[in-house]
């Protein structure tokens, strides 16, 4: 999953950085049915070198809701950012 912008999760108050995150979803196997189906158990958002510590994992359970609502905002900055670059460049000749 890629941010282009700083974000925040719903349920922290600290901001992450823009760039590329793994997400981890856990999943356990419905027992009794005729066929394999899972459900999920828990998603977790994996930040690496947090803090300034090299090397340093951390795996922030997080809702599916919280990153699709995260990602939304992105996806609405980056769209805004755009727009605005759009409007501010000038306009071709029209002969």
């Amino acid at each position: 999953m890629t941010f282009f912008h700083a974000f925040t999760l719903p349920g922290y108050t600290d901001c992450l950085p823009a760039g590329q995150y793994q997400v981890v979803a856990e999943e356990e196997l419905i027992q009794g049915l005729s066929f394999e189906a899972y459900r999920r158990t828990a998603t977790y958002l994996e930040i690496r070198n947090r803090g300034g510590q090299a090397g340093r994992t951390e795996l922030r359970p997080v809702s599916e809701s919280g990153l699709e609502l995260a990602l939304r905002r992105d996806r609405d900055l980056t769209r805004n950012s755009n727009d605005s670059d759009a409007e501010l460049s000038p306009q071709e000749d029209l002969r």
